[in-house]
């Protein structure tokens, strides 16, 4: 039966044969499977485990995340944090310890955005005070340090983008302590630090919160994130 056209025609799309025969094997949309509390544990999960060594403990704290991959094999395969688990022989903090593990491994599963739960542990301060990693990153608290490995780990699964600097910041960064240091190594003049780490007279970094801000020809400028009061 012919159809008359009242409308001015804009587009059109050449339907081929192969083409419908791709689009009836397609996979439906609807068949995408997405994070949520009815999802079953699989019998296998990967997983990370981090060490994280404080000063606050003789013992280091060793926290295991394991993932969920969702619609593997697919163009839809999604690798998601499912449950995560933390173990020390230090005891002091055992009761939190295990209700925080149970309280985000609950919010994994829930699935959504579980992003959030980065910025929420590394907002958090101890009362009594934070201390500096090795290489003079600060950190505010116990809890904020695994709010930053969980970080890591939702980078490395392609959760959170990774903002870090790009190969043009790196190389001027650098270039910049390359200089720094070439300062230091002459006659009369102190070692420079070894190698991942920073002066031992640089201060705090107000962007990157680490100790490696140096000043250098009348500029105030980060080694480790690149931020200068100079631009």
């Amino acid at each position: 039966m012919p159809v008359k056209i009242d409308t001015e025609i804009v587009g059109y799309k050449v339907v081929s044969a192969e083409s419908e025969a791709q689009a009836a094997t397609a996979k439906p949309r609807d068949n995408i499977v997405h994070m949520h509390e009815n999802v079953d544990r699989p019998e296998m999960l990967h997983g990370s485990t981090y060490k994280i060594k404080t000063p606050l403990s003789e013992h280091a704290l060793y926290m295991t995340i394991n993932d969920i991959v969702l619609n593997p094999g697919t163009d839809h395969e999604l690798r998601r944090p499912f449950e995560v688990f933390i173990n020390s022989k230090n005891m002091d903090h055992f009761q939190w310890v295990v209700a925080l593990t149970r309280v985000m491994s609950a919010v994994f599963r829930k699935g959504g955005d579980v992003t959030f739960l980065v910025e929420e542990m590394k907002a958090v301060f101890d009362p009594q005070g934070g201390y500096f990693k090795k290489g003079g990153r600060f950190m505010p608290s116990l809890v904020a340090e695994i709010g930053h490995h969980i970080e890591s780990h939702m980078k490395m699964i392609g959760l959170l983008a990774d903002d870090g600097l790009d190969e043009h910041q790196q190389k001027l960064v650098d270039q910049k302590r390359a200089e720094y240091e070439s300062r230091l190594s002459s006659p009369g003049v102190n070692e420079p630090a070894s190698k991942g780490e920073f002066p031992p007279e640089a201060q705090m970094c107000a962007k990157c919160h680490t100790k490696a801000t140096i000043l250098m020809d009348g500029c105030v400028t980060c080694l480790n994130c690149g931020d200068s009061k100079c631009g």
